[in-house]
């Protein structure tokens, strides 16, 4: 953690509040809101993204109930099918529309303008037709442009972000935060393999995450750390450092406290090693005695306790 260089954050959940809402939904193909809710609370009512407890909040506020479902899949980065009231429903990135065969031109450009870049979009249908997409709001974290500003301040020279969502949502948190690089419409094969590049670049690399789909990638990292207490057990088996509170602001405490322990370590190694030299002069020259032997031997070890023990005065600014 002391060499702290590169850091790379996944967006939601991470630098976003992890909170998300449904903006508004667009419904296609003569569908109506009330078929397209019910169908897309059933598939993700099985599933634990913060998307889909987006889409379940929103059908509930507009009182839709959830269809009968069976055979649900979730679709590691890319989304989550299943049989709803009897047909095959899927929902998802549109790396997942695109798998399915329709193309993402044609259905982007029945969005207007500012949706495209507003929110994350989550496509949704049927295998012969697109029913929806929703737009989705994730707001940044209070205090993700804080903490990346003080880790920029600790001498951190490159701050990335590496993310599933759709390019244009990503751009738009990347310039909100400052990020040096955004990599979107990442899965997680593709966001381990952007980590082992950057670690080939040169420099220490830590990765920040707080989902089953950072695994991978934090796994690749030089150093890993997970935010919540309430992570998937990959992510925590995973992780080096877990941040059971305060968030992003743990970050920058982080890195000055492993500094600063690494620092205490070199003043212990020197100190334990000059009271060894200078006993070792006085037994050349016949001055040391068996009570001084003794006396430097606990004297060193009581030196380097209470020097190390400073570390505990630490606190979070």
């Amino acid at each position: 953690a002391a060499r702290m260089r590169t850091v790379a954050f996944d967006k939601t959940g991470v630098l976003t509040q992890g909170e998300p809402k449904v903006v508004h939904v667009v419904c296609l193909n003569g569908r109506s809101e009330g078929e397209v809710l019910g169908r897309l609370a059933a598939l993700e009512s099985a599933s634990t993204h913060p998307l889909a407890d987006a889409v379940r909040r929103y059908a509930r506020e507009r009182g839709v109930g959830a269809g009968r479902v069976s055979g649900f899949q979730n679709l590691l980065g890319r989304g989550a099918e299943a049989e709803v009231e009897g047909e095959y429903f899927w929902a998802g990135s549109l790396r997942m529309m695109e798998e399915r065969g329709f193309a993402a031109g044609e259905v982007l450009e029945r969005l207007p303008e500012g949706d495209r870049r507003s929110g994350s979009l989550v496509v949704c249908g049927t295998r012969e037709q697109v029913w929806a997409v929703l737009v989705i709001d994730d707001p940044v974290r209070d205090e993700a442009g804080r903490s990346l500003e003080r880790l920029r301040g600790l001498g951190v020279e490159r701050v990335v972000m590496l993310t599933g969502d759709n390019g244009p949502t990503a751009e738009r948190v990347g310039r909100q935060l400052g990020v040096n690089e955004v990599h979107a419409e990442l899965m997680p094969s593709d966001k381990a393999a952007a980590v082992e590049r950057l670690r080939g670049a040169g420099g220490h690399v830590t990765m920040v995450g707080d989902g089953v789909n950072d695994a991978e990638a934090m796994a690749a990292a030089n150093l890993s750390v997970a935010l919540g207490s309430g992570g998937f057990d990959a992510v925590l088996e995973t992780a080096d450092v877990v941040f059971l509170s305060g968030g992003l602001t743990r970050l920058p405490f982080l890195l000055r406290h492993a500094r600063r322990t690494a620092a205490v370590i070199r003043q212990n190694v020197v100190l334990a090693l000059a009271l060894k030299a200078a006993f070792l002069g006085l037994a050349v020259v016949g001055w040391a005695t068996l009570w001084m032997a003794v006396a430097a031997d606990m004297g060193a070890t009581l030196l380097v306790t209470l020097n190390g023990l400073r570390l505990l005065h630490a606190r979070v600014n």
